[in-house]
């Protein structure tokens, strides 16, 4: 069985400012250790399950995040960014049994969570057929375009809510809540026991994959700035 793992910072159990998930401040190796900890232990939830393959996208920022000689032996690690449109779930494709999430957070829009965004800072508001969208939303989806199950999503409350919604079945893990710049979170001990075990589960039963059915999907971004939106006016059937 082979799963895949998108692994995000920003909902890293402890994480809660952007000092914290950018390379070049002295927080970062703290909750860089925390944030492969995390993978480390959603990998070997995944063994438990009797997976054979995990192939690992470090979907974070630089995408060269991951200390990756603290990973499994069954790991292929993706790093960086191909350009690919799959982005933050690349390398999945239609023989994966399941995808599973880690360190992900809410929607630009949203206030469960310090640091949420929807891919970029400059963007503040993003719907899908007119539902609030997240990054999960976006690869939840694109998993499912290929056959793929979401099975396991960890982060804060916000996020986890909005996959239960979009997702039925999906296991997940709501390592902290967010107030105003503050959270409130599980301890990283206590996040990677829950991590690894809630992984196991959902691996045993990954479901079937959930996508809106039967129509287009079409989406709409608001902006911050008007330079973003008229660059973005150039894309094929973009208004």
């Amino acid at each position: 069985m082979t799963v895949v793992i998108s692994a995000d910072m920003e909902g890293t159990a402890g994480v809660t400012c952007c000092a914290e998930t950018e390379r070049d401040k002295p927080d970062y190796p703290e909750f860089q250790s925390l944030m492969t900890a995390e993978v480390t232990a959603a990998c070997n939830g995944a063994l438990d399950a009797d997976a054979t393959e995990i192939i690992v996208k470090d979907a974070h920022h630089t995408g060269r995040n991951l200390l990756v000689d603290r990973l499994p032996d069954e790991v292929r690690i993706v790093r960086h960014w191909s350009g690919h449109p799959h982005s933050m779930i690349f390398g999945i494709d239609g023989n994966c049994a399941a995808a599973i999430y880690t360190g992900y957070h809410d929607a630009a829009g949203t206030d469960s969570n310090p640091l949420a965004h929807s891919f970029t800072g400059r963007i503040m508001r993003r719907t899908i057929n007119g539902a609030l969208a997240s990054e999960f939303t976006v690869n939840a989806i694109t998993a499912a375009s290929l056959g793929v199950p979401s099975a396991f999503l960890s982060r804060d409350a916000g996020i986890c809510a909005a996959a239960e919604a979009l997702v039925p079945g999906i296991v997940t893990l709501p390592v902290s809540r967010g107030f105003g710049p503050a959270t409130s979170s599980l301890s990283p001990v206590c996040a990677r026991e829950r991590i690894r075990e809630g992984v196991a589960r959902a691996l045993f039963d990954p479901g079937a994959p959930s996508r809106p059915a039967g129509r287009a999907v079409g989406g709409r971004a608001a902006v911050r700035q008007p330079v973003e939106a008229y660059r973005g006016s150039f894309f094929p059937g973009v208004d």
